[in-house]
């Protein structure tokens, strides 16, 4: 292993996304993960979406850099697996129902007791405490809870999702946050470990913004407003002559003036009331109309060569079709070329934060369901016929 993770030992009881994507960060940094994975079955992930064979795409990308082990958690002989694993763990990631791994015997006071520098990020729906904590959450039901559903979408028509599971992926990197801030902890304050409990609801309410003290103080409650981003003006979504849809973020003072200069609105670039934020806010139906006028009378390589030379941020909205052919993805590498298991070529996300000197890296995709149980067994003591038999009693 490599990365500036490398050493960092981590146990996923993790299933379709929160739980995998905060180890898969981890992984993706050099941490050694093992996943285990119910045998017979394992993580539903490996059926969603669409299908290459009998393994869905999502997972090759989901479950890089991991080792996949099977173990029946119901039988006294995988539990007796998974202690031997936890003691000799960092970080153990999972994402069951609050309870569940309590019945089991796997819960945080019987899994300290091990291994008490052991760091435990559970992601849940609504977190580990509290009246809802035993509810079952999907991310849907946090982007709704945590408010980000409220103020998606047009004024005149029901609340709209964002086009993923933002919600279980926002959890997701505050576990992956979170997991690291407790090493850290750990390393300098004792060497004890702790418990990072990350609730759904809660990761997508920290990132709404100003949403809480606007409320509390002015009582306004921010409601949806499409495209455009609600007083801060000009910034929204603009077709052009070629049918293609663009945003114009302009709403910066200096940038204003640039934009209204470029498309031949001097005018409105030297008027003393649009030289700040609130007095373009003002009038932000007649700044919408003048930009959507010229916007929609130039064809998008037009459009975005103006903006690009007035220095206006602008951008596409990108298909993935555009992201194959767009060259900032393909000069930072965001499409990385792996195999799949028949030797078949396929793009998979690269790997993002972009570190200079321990850059993080795909070692392989998402492994065969039990792919890793043997070695790992191995590795614990266990000799190939104890295997043998595991298998055959129905531990592994």
């Amino acid at each position: 292993m490599s990365g500036p993770l490398a050493g960092v030992k981590v146990l996923e009881f993790g299933t379709l996304i929160a739980g995998p994507f905060c180890s898969r960060i981890l992984a993706e940094f050099g941490a050694e993960v093992v996943k285990i994975e119910a045998p017979g079955e394992g993580d539903p992930l490996r059926k969603w979406r669409k299908m290459y064979g009998d393994t869905s795409l999502w997972w090759f990308v989901q479950a890089r850099n991991k080792q996949s082990v099977t173990v029946n958690l119901k039988h006294p002989e995988g539990l007796e697996i998974v202690r031997k694993l936890v003691a000799e763990a960092d970080i153990v990631v999972e994402n069951f129902r609050p309870g569940v791994l309590d019945k089991l015997g796997l819960g945080w006071d019987a899994l300290s007791a091990i291994n008490p520098g052991l760091v435990m990020v559970r992601l849940s729906g609504f977190g580990q405490t509290g009246p809802m904590a035993k509810q079952p959450g999907f991310g849907a039901i946090g982007e709704s809870m945590g408010g980000l559903r409220y103020v998606t979408g047009y004024a005149d028509r029901p609340p709209v999702k964002t086009g993923i599971s933002i919600g279980d992926s926002i959890a997701a990197l505050w576990g992956a946050l979170g997991a690291l801030m407790a090493l850290r902890h750990r390393e300098v304050g004792g060497g004890k470990g702790q418990v990072v409990d990350v609730a759904l609801y809660e990761a997508v309410f920290a990132m709404m913004e100003s949403l809480v003290p606007e409320f509390d103080v002015f009582g306004f409650i921010r409601e949806r407003t499409g495209n455009v981003m609600p007083g801060i003006t000009p910034s929204n979504t603009h077709t052009t002559k070629d049918g293609k849809h663009l945003i114009i973020g302009a709403n910066g003072d200096a940038i204003f003036k640039r934009l209204m200069h470029a498309i031949g609105r001097s005018d409105l670039a030297d008027d003393p009331q649009l030289a700040s934020n609130a007095g373009r806010d003002v009038r932000a139906i007649e700044l919408y109309g003048v930009i959507d006028a010229w916007v929609g009378a130039n064809d998008a390589e037009i459009v975005l060569r103006v903006a690009a030379e007035a220095d206006v941020p602008a951008s596409r909205i990108n298909s993935v079709a555009d992201m194959f052919a767009d060259p900032q993805f393909l000069a930072r590498q965001m499409l990385e070329v792996a195999q799949l298991p028949d030797g078949k070529e396929f793009r998979i996300p690269g790997v993002v934060p972009k570190l200079s000197a321990t850059p993080g890296e795909t070692r392989w995709i998402g492994p065969g369901l039990g792919e890793h149980t043997d070695t790992v067994l191995a590795r614990l003591g266990y000799p190939p016929e104890e295997v043998v038999r595991l298998r055959g009693d129905g531990v592994i």
